[in-house]
């Protein structure tokens, strides 16, 4: 029987909503007034991907559910900070967290219920269902352009620092995609895809010089979109003209694609990991700052990034001209501002972090660490960036392992040798869902 008077906290997830939530709700509101700590999208990216709902829509939705009374954020997965604010006589939650990694956090909830006499209530764990398997199963099943296309913001918004791998076609689109590593109960994985230049051109036996036109690019970005969900950043080089470039931002908002990135260099594109071996010349500043209030204004929706490119590193122009230009780009509209850099040392990165924090207005900032690869994530968080983009790495590891198996073959006149470093055929058969 029902006692208003007592308090009854309940925390959960709740971006899919399955029976086993509504037979915890059932239970709670048996011992009283049911108060709900909903975990913050930041809270559930710690330790798996980004809910499906926005932590307002799962807010509505639990508030709506019968014998909920209230809705508080649960910002970690501890749940000690609102237990010590609320105080209540109950915390309900299934019994699957007695062992694994929950233990510990179901361990410092009975210590901080056993300061007011509170009790833990362990109803038995409904089984067969998962919202990891459901969300799965949802994932499967596809996105829209519009669920991707605000994930990015999301996932910037939510998460220490955002991991985003390149593809260059829909197989290395899947490899993104479906790619985790468990370990200690959390799963980490890359939240977005980039679409770079260098190797969409490269896997298509170009140079990078801007010579895939729009429209082949257009198929590459179709074949990821097809098979996957995750949020994709689109490499754009230089934007092209001011003109052309609000036509693309248009055609890439208009299919999901969550942002886009242009560099303020000039001419005929070279490599930025060139460095000066080649010439590496800046557009004005003024007119970089054109394109982006160009394709700012293009754009249809707030979720769509615009991110700018600072190349004055690479030009050897030096940090004052990166940070003008930083700032230059960020009062023009820049959603993110990535600064790039080809030495194989953080100083100049770090130089520009510091003074960077110091920044009027400063957004997000995004790290190429292709050069500098012995930095950690961590590192990288500290320093103050938000996206971590390994720019090329599928394509490049991809490659030493085709020559290998394509000079095996040459050397034993037959195929055998080769198996050893191939996929089997029935594997890869079983990588593309029918």
């Amino acid at each position: 029987m029902s006692e208003p008077h007592k308090t009854v906290y309940v925390g959960m997830s709740a971006d899919l909503i399955h029976p086993g939530h509504i037979n915890i709700i059932d239970i709670a509101r048996a011992y009283g007034e049911v108060t709900v700590g909903l975990l913050t999208d930041e809270a559930i990216a710690s330790y798996k991907r980004l809910p499906s709902l926005s932590f307002e829509h799962r807010k509505k939705i639990v508030e709506n559910l019968k014998g909920v009374s209230h809705v508080v954020a649960q910002e970690t997965l501890d749940y000690v900070s609102n237990l010590e604010q609320l105080k209540p006589d109950y915390v309900v939650h299934g019994d699957d967290w007695r062992s694994g990694p929950q233990k510990e956090t179901r361990d410092r909830v009975i210590k901080t219920l056993g300061l007011w006499g509170g009790e833990l209530i362990e109803p038995k764990y409904t089984e067969g269902l998962s919202s990891t398997a459901l969300n799965k199963a949802v994932q499967e099943i596809g996105t829209t352009p519009g669920a991707r296309l605000g994930r990015l913001r999301r996932l910037i918004a939510a998460k220490p620092i955002v991991r985003v791998m390149e593809a260059h076609n829909g197989l290395s689109g899947l490899i993104v995609e479906h790619s985790s590593y468990e370990h200690g109960g959390q799963v980490t994985e890359f939240d977005a895809i980039w679409l770079s230049s260098l190797t969409d051109s490269t896997a298509k036996g170009r140079p990078d010089i801007e010579y895939v036109d729009r429209t082949s690019r257009a198929q590459t970005i179709n074949e990821i979109l097809d098979v996957t969900t995750k949020p994709i950043i689109y490499d754009a080089d230089t934007g092209g003209l001011t003109e052309h470039f609000t036509k693309t931002v248009c055609s890439l908002e208009r299919v999901g694609v969550s942002a886009v990135i242009i560099e303020d260099k000039q001419g005929l594109k070279q490599n930025s990991l060139y460095g000066t071996e080649r010439p590496q010349e800046l557009i004005p500043k003024e007119v970089m700052c054109q394109k982006i209030h160009a394709g700012k204004q293009a754009q249809v929706t707030e979720d769509f990034m615009i991110i700018a490119r600072l190349e004055s590193l690479i030009a050897k122009q030096g940090l004052a001209d990166a940070l003008d230009r930083a700032q230059a780009y960020i009062e023009a509209g820049a959603d993110a501002i990535m600064i790039h850099s080809c030495e194989s040392e953080l100083t100049e990165i770090n130089e520009f972090c510091k003074a960077y924090q110091d920044m009027a207005g400063k957004v997000p900032l995004v790290a190429v660490p292709t050069t500098y690869n012995q930095v950690y994530e961590s590192e990288l968080t500290e320093m103050g960036f938000s996206v971590v983009i390994y720019a090329n790495h599928l394509l490049r590891s991809a490659y030493p392992a085709m020559l290998k198996t394509a000079e095996s073959i040459l050397k034993h006149g037959r195929s055998k040798e080769a198996d050893a470093d191939c996929i089997s055929t029935k594997d890869i058969l079983g990588l593309i869902k029918d």
